[in-house]
């Protein structure tokens, strides 16, 4: 399609509008890719000033200097399945656990997306899919099944209409001669036909060129694609039918060891009751057992200059896209991030991240001059593709790295990410929750070097926790040495490469990365020999077999961080002193950056060439998830997810500085076509119309929500409260006294304002009443049941506050009403008391049932609130006892199996029983409160009616 053909919406005519420049670098971009010439960004003359934050557009295409908002990037690398019911992968679906996600959030990013639906209206049994007409498989379900058996029905009103698009053909079937979707695909035309027999019969057909081998059982294998795991694997894992032997081995000789550590830490130190005994302790100490499998026996890998990565990212680090930056020069490309726990119980989802592709499986690039290289590597033996995982238990990175090494052929190296700075993933531990715990982060690396057979261990790191406390490098060391007191004995565990992110998990994905502290950390690195040669002939040395790269004992050490062009990439590896340097947002801009390292120059990408990108991202999506509707669903998902993030690329020949920053924001700027102005557009309904180009008119129920909801760069770094109603709830919460004195001053102040005459009793209740209401406000209620009866209970009780609330206020206004008339008649009674005392003496028997009624109100509303509080109490507490059981296990049989072998669940249970036992020391405060009020109540009940004379049978008007 020709690029001045290409519909632009009006939305996008509006920020960027303008005509094709005929001259200059424009008609530079309509040339081939091989015609160009190297940009270079020293050569600027006359030039404005570069100022921070803002990309430098030339003038001519400037239509405002107003800065356009971006969306921010924290679900770049982080976000994962257990965040709401977002999938990312479509075979992942069954990944996202049954509880629904947190309250929704008034900005950052849409949670709980929904994309709606996109299948057929009727649905066709496998039984048919690959078969002829008048040849069909039998189906298992026999006359029980309720799905459609006839293929021209379904041909005729059970789909949509063939595409037009790529010029009708099937994109599957053009690639390998057959096409796995069978009649179910939007393209059938292409590779089917009818065929009439010698009895006037005509049947429908499907083509198959060459001897192409059937499709088997396996209903997940794909051409070209690696790495399947079958579907009895995964049911095996679930069923907990699949023994892991290294890694029952391996944790039975963690427990025995940590406890044998315990005991000899504890007598050396003086802690346990008995003195230490100097041959008690040897005795100890001959009880330790090495571990069975050493991490220098791994395979060798290699980083260096001419391998740039890959980030593994969450969502668009899909199989196709990596695909696609394999093809523009990409040499280290990694999964998206898995769970470890779910791996191991045979999630579907899990395992569908671990699918890769046959291009992935070449070997990287690789220079022999390069100093880098350890001894013993073979490239013919090396790949591209690595797994990425997580877990927050010791046993649970273990068996998880056992089973990737048992069931997936095709596999580099495992990493573990330390560096994930998702809440849900960092409260439980795992992610940059391992930055606080570096005792278990070694153990888990140590244990996955020992099940893992000859595939090395990597870690992903970042720079710490919080801003201003780096923890690196104290990380860096422990990995690359091991535990200083346990370093004779165990040496170092073995880490192959380290990966750091210039961030830190507060910080998440603003502002720069910090490359001057990735730079102190990779002079760490670079030290290890002289760090060695230090501990030579010392109790200090670790045992040179516990490493992973024996020969010249090099831990390689990649960067991480704001590289958006090969200035970016070559400055880091020349200054900082890195081996090489991942990618993450920059490729996802524009993925031909692995293109511009190779070339060593700038690639000014035309609109033309960009679009193609987006084709080929679109046929390697059709061979990946099928050709059918869902395939062609997922695939328009997908895609609309990556023009999320390339809309953000600026052209090289707009900009008047070069080289350009990730971090700089645009003004309202045109482009130099209408092609450009479309892929440059921000509106989501813009990429809709750049996916129907090429996929279709979108089905009916398909939906699509961009990530984000707001375009802020500065986030919270909990991402839960905006920073002021955070700062009060923490204020609030810490000090519960000062909202005391506040409450005091401000009831003072309404008191002098409005002259008014309550009692100090009153003025009491105010404040307390104040201060539940706050105390109220800051409870969280993140656990909803679903019963409905709750439901409806809690609805009761909402409309009860609310009438008692009403009803409170009403017999506050009634006392007012009765002081101002018993002062009014006060006034006008001067040296008529014998007239006017029976007047004074009903006014003060409606004072009495006044107070009366605003007291029982005010006592029912502090009683209500207390109930509500309690009721949320309760409810934690029940969410707290079910995590409990999770962490127990609800199997009896394997109960005592499982406390043995989960590595510090026991303490988990511990903390769980002392929150249950504060929760009730609250509950049993609250109550004793509750008790104190009703007393002093009737005392004060007491003591009114003996100063009161009787009141006799008048009651409140």
């Amino acid at each position: 399609m020709d690029e001045s053909e290409q519909p632009v919406s009006a939305a996008a005519a509006e920020v960027r509008t303008g005509e094709t420049e005929e001259a200059g670098v424009a008609s530079e971009i309509n040339e081939p890719s091989n015609k160009r010439q190297k940009l270079s960004h020293t050569a600027t003359t006359d030039l404005r000033e570069r100022k921070h934050g803002i990309a430098p557009i030339k003038p001519e295409y400037l239509i405002s200097l107003e800065v356009q908002e971006v969306a921010d990037d924290d679900a770049a690398e982080g976000a994962t399945a257990v965040d709401g019911n977002v999938t990312t992968n479509p075979d992942r679906q069954d990944s996202a656990g049954g509880k629904k996600g947190k309250k929704k959030q008034k900005g950052g990013q849409n949670h709980n997306r929904s994309f709606g639906s996109f299948e057929d209206s009727l649905r066709l049994c496998n039984s048919r899919v690959l078969s002829n007409e008048f040849s069909p498989k039998p189906c298992k379900f026999g006359e029980r099944c309720n799905m459609c058996h006839d293929i021209r029905v379904y041909l005729a009103e059970g789909r949509r209409a063939d595409l037009e698009t790529m010029d009708g053909k099937c994109p599957v079937f053009d690639a390998f001669g057959r096409c796995p979707s069978g009649w179910k695909c939007r393209f059938v035309r292409s590779h089917s036909k009818e065929v009439e027999h010698e009895d006037g019969r005509k049947e429908l057909v499907l083509i198959q060129r060459g001897d192409q081998p059937e499709a088997g059982d396996n209903q997940d294998a794909r051409p070209g694609v690696v790495n399947v795991v079958p579907a009895d694997v995964k049911w095996d894992l679930a069923r907990k039918k699949v023994v892991l032997e290294k890694s029952e081995t391996y944790v039975k000789w963690l427990d025995r060891d940590s406890q044998i550590t315990h005991k000899i830490y504890n007598r050396k130190q003086g802690t346990e009751d008995t003195p230490a005994d100097p041959k008690l302790l040897e005795e100890l100490r001959a009880q330790f057992v090495d571990p069975p499998l050493k991490p220098s026996e791994k395979r060798k890998i290699y980083f260096g200059r001419e391998t740039p990565v890959l980030a593994p990212l969450t969502t668009q680090g899909n199989l196709p896209f990596r695909r696609l930056c394999t093809d523009l020069g990409a040499q280290i490309t990694y999964s998206e991030m898995a769970m470890g726990l779910p791996l191991i119980q045979g999630q579907k989802g899990e395992w569908a991240l671990m699918k890769a592709h046959e291009s992935e499986l070449a070997p990287p690039r690789f220079s022999s001059r390069c100093g880098n290289v350890v001894e013993g590597y073979d490239n013919s033996k090396d790949l591209k593709w690595g797994a990425q995982i997580s877990g927050n238990q010791a046993w649970v990175a273990m068996k998880a790295a056992e089973a990737l090494t048992k069931y997936l052929p095709h596999l580099r190296v495992i990493d573990l990410n330390c560096g994930c700075p998702i809440d849900l993933v960092y409260q439980t531990g795992a992610g940059s929750g391992l930055l606080d715990t570096p005792n278990k982060l070694e153990k888990m690396v140590r244990g996955m070097n020992t099940v893992s057979g000859e595939v090395p261990i990597t870690v992903k790191l970042r720079t710490g926790v919080r801003d201003g406390r780096p923890t690196a490098q104290r990380i860096i060391e422990r990995l690359a040495f091991g535990n200083a007191d346990f370093r004779d004995r165990l040496g170092a565990p073995g880490t192959a490469a380290m990966t750091l992110h210039g961030r830190s998990r507060q910080q998440r994905y603003t502002k720069k990365a910090n490359w001057e502290y990735i730079a102190e950390c990779a002079a760490l690195i670079q030290s290890y020999k002289d760090k060695k040669d230090d501990l030579t002939d010392t109790a200090m040395e670790p045992d040179a077999s516990t490493q992973a790269n024996t020969g010249n004992e090099r831990i390689y050490f990649i960067g991480n961080g704001d590289c958006y062009s090969h200035v970016d990439y070559f400055d880091h590896i020349d200054n900082a002193k890195v081996d090489t340097v991942m990618i993450a947002r920059g490729a996802m801009i524009k993925p031909w950056i692995f293109e511009e390292i190779e070339k060593g120059q700038y690639l000014d990408k035309s609109a033309t060439e960009r679009l193609g990108y987006v084709e080929k991202f679109v046929r390697y999506g059709l061979e990946a998830w099928g050709s059918d509707e869902i395939g062609l669903g997922h695939t328009r998902r997908f895609l609309l997810e990556w023009l999320s993030f390339t809309h953000r690329y600026i052209p090289l020949g707009l900009l008047e500085h070069l080289p350009p920053n990730i971090q700089d924001r645009p003004p309202k700027y045109r482009c130099r076509d209408d092609l450009e102005t479309l892929l440059a557009s921000n509106n989501y309904k813009d990429w809709i119309k750049i996916s129907e180009m090429f996929l279709g008119p979108a089905h009916e129920n398909f939906t699509f929500q961009p990530k984000h909801k707001s375009h802020s760069y500065e986030i919270d770094a909990e991402g839960l409260l905006a920073p002021r109603s955070r700062d009060v709830a923490i204020h609030v919460a810490r000090y519960p006294h000062a909202l005391y004195r506040e409450a005091q001053n401000v009831h003072v102040r309404h008191a002098i304002d409005h002259k008014s005459t309550l009692s100090p009793r009153l003025s009491n209740a105010f404040i307390w009443l104040y201060i539940i209401l706050q105390l109220a406000n800051t409870v969280p209620s993140s656990f909803l049941s679903e019963n409905p009866i709750i439901a409806k209970i809690q609805y009761g009780l909402k409309i009860t506050f609310i009438f008692i609330l009403i009803l409170f206020l009403d017999s506050v206004n009634r006392v007012y009403r009765v002081q101002v008339e018993l002062a009014a008649a006060t006034d006008t009674s001067k040296g008529q008391a014998a007239v006017m005392g029976h007047e004074r003496l009903e006014v003060q028997a409606r004072k009495f049932y006044s107070q009366r009624n605003m007291y029982l109100c005010g006592f029912t509303l502090f009683l209500s609130l207390i109930l509500n509080r309690t009721y949320i109490m309760i409810l934690d507490m029940l969410r707290l006892e079910e995590k409990l059981k999770q962490y127990e296990g609800t199997d009896k049989k394997t109960k005592e199996s499982e406390k043995l072998a989960v590595a510090g669940k026991p303490g988990e249970i511990a903390r769980l029983n002392k929150e249950i036992e504060r929760r009730d020391r609250d509950i049993e405060t609250l109550k004793k409160q509750a008790e104190g009020l009703s007393r002093e109540y009737n005392n004060l009940c007491e003591k009114y009616g003996e100063t009161q004379p009787p009141a006799g049978t008048r009651k409140d008007k």
